[in-house]
């Protein structure tokens, strides 16, 4: 017996080396599996939106929350200002000077039946006449036509060339006894993307002509662009984020040889006089709120304001039936249909919608989709992180750090997303990285999951295989992924 136990013993020191190192390489594989899921943890990312980040229900008004750090007085100019995104605007004269002067061409009569419930718009259900488009237009340009136009272009005074019948936009509605401008119409054709696992995913391309014009022909270089009312939260935030921070990001020439090219997009800033750096609209056209706010209500209700005091919104000498409509324009508001009053309430309500707290944050799952979005490469465009600059006039949004999710540079996102329209400096094939705040909200929101400047994609994922150009790698990185690793990448997504 004794015999017999001194053997085993002698066996057992023998291979306890082997165990141990085999129970270690377990345990170390076990701490990689975990590192790999919470290694990419940062305090504070749960509050997307620094201090200003809410905790209000997760449901349908999750987007219309005000800044948590708001001091309670201006909570009161916070409600004035919803009411005004609210307000349904009719033509002029009305009984009312607060609230006349919609178009007379216009493509919605309030901010909310673009941005409803300040979430992300959709492209219509059907083809017109089933369903005209609301939150989804068509921005209209030609090429340079003159040496002046030439020049006016490359010293970035303007964004574009307007047509000269229809302007900048085309407008699908009208004041009662004029004609609107013409309607969307859009097909789709279906194609197939394999995934590595074997998955097979659709996707629609969709193409786009105007019919029913009723003020002659477009002009023959005519060059159109599908824009969708995106989600409005942290749009304040996003003006916060210093010049240098952004331009920290900028590579136009690749010097450090990823792949990823970011510029930003130099645009003309009307009430500075002078060129700066876009951070609004789907190729950062617009370099403040103020401006992306008084250039939506011209373009897209036909509101004056004295920033834009045209009463016809975007109206062209052509069109002279338009001209010839009565306009809102009044002493009380400032000689325009909306006062400046009206306006800074409008941009401080918009200014303050707050990103809302990520409760999963922290969950493993998610965490390790963090970790597979950024290997993937989709943080060298999706930046994480700001430290926002310090301003007494916009407390809320002073030095807070965030979490949007972008560089608010320009990207060539390849050929199957150009719209082949350039707008300042940005070209037909580029576009804004669109922060991520939000996303996952999109469904609870808004009722739907139409995702990309044109509402294409039905599906975070569908999105991501439309990414080209510089997010080509990125996509191959994702087409690539099993299956388990895909779905913890659309969890963290989710989570956002």
């Amino acid at each position: 017996m004794r015999a017999d136990f001194s053997k085993r013993r002698r066996t057992s020191l023998i291979l306890t080396p082997v165990l141990m190192l085999a129970l270690l390489s377990i345990s170390a594989l076990a701490k990689t599996e975990e590192a790999d899921q919470l290694a990419g943890y940062i305090p504070g990312e749960e509050r997307p939106g620094g201090k200003t980040s809410h905790n209000k229900p997760r449901d349908r008004h999750v987007f219309s929350q005000p800044s948590a750090n708001m001091s309670f007085a201006d909570r009161f100019n916070f409600r004035l200002g919803e009411s005004l995104f609210d307000k349904i605007w009719v033509p002029s004269p009305s009984s009312t000077t607060a609230s006349d002067g919609l178009g007379p061409l216009y493509n919605a009569r309030s901010c909310d039946q673009c941005h409803q419930r300040d979430g992300r718009g959709r492209p219509p259900a059907a083809n017109w006449p089933q369903e005209q488009a609301t939150s989804l237009f068509l921005r209209l340009s030609i090429p340079p036509q003159t040496d002046e136009q030439r020049q006016q272009l490359k010293n970035g005074q303007i964004e574009a060339i307007p047509d000269p019948t229809y302007g900048i936009q085309l407008q699908n509605r009208a004041i009662n006894g004029l004609d609107a401008e013409g309607h969307m119409q859009i097909t789709y054709t279906e194609s197939q993307v394999s995934l590595a696992d074997g998955t097979q995913v659709n996707l629609r391309k969709p193409t786009y002509r105007i019919s029913e014009l009723k003020y002659g022909p477009l002009h023959p270089q005519v060059m159109f662009s599908p824009r969708i009312a995106p989600a409005m939260l942290g749009l304040g935030l996003l003006e916060a984020i210093p010049d240098s921070a952004i331009m920290a990001l900028s590579d136009p020439d690749d010097l450090n040889s990823d792949g990823i090219s970011g510029r930003p997009n130099w645009v003309w800033d009307q009430q500075q006089e002078q060129l700066t750096i876009g951070r609004f609209g789907w190729k950062a056209g617009n370099p403040t709120v103020l401006e992306q706010t008084v250039s939506a209500l011209s373009h897209d209700i036909g509101i004056s304001t004295p920033y834009r005091p045209s009463p016809y919104g975007d109206c062209t000498l052509r069109q002279t039936t338009c001209l010839d409509q009565p306009e809102g324009n009044t002493p009380q508001q400032d000689n325009s249909e909306a006062s400046a009053e009206l306006v800074q309430l409008l941009v401080f309500y918009t200014r303050n919608l707050a990103p809302p707290v990520r409760p999963a944050a922290q969950q493993p799952e998610v965490l390790r989709g963090k970790a597979i979005f950024q290997r993937s490469g989709c943080s060298h465009c999706h930046q994480p992180h700001f430290e926002t600059g310090s301003n007494p006039d916009f407390a809320e949004q002073s030095a807070q750090r965030i979490w949007p999710y972008t560089d608010l540079l320009l990207h060539d996102m390849g050929e199957g997303l150009a719209d082949h329209r350039p707008e300042y400096s940005a070209t037909g094939r580029e576009w804004k990285t669109p922060p991520l705040w939000g996303i996952g909200l999109t469904k609870t929101v808004n009722g739907h999951r139409f995702l990309l400047h044109d509402g294409r994609a039905r599906t975070l994922l569908e999105a991501i295989l439309w990414h080209g150009g510089e997010a080509a790698a990125a996509q191959q990185q994702v087409i690539n992924l099993a299956t388990s690793e895909r779905n913890a990448l659309i969890t963290f997504l989710e989570s956002l």
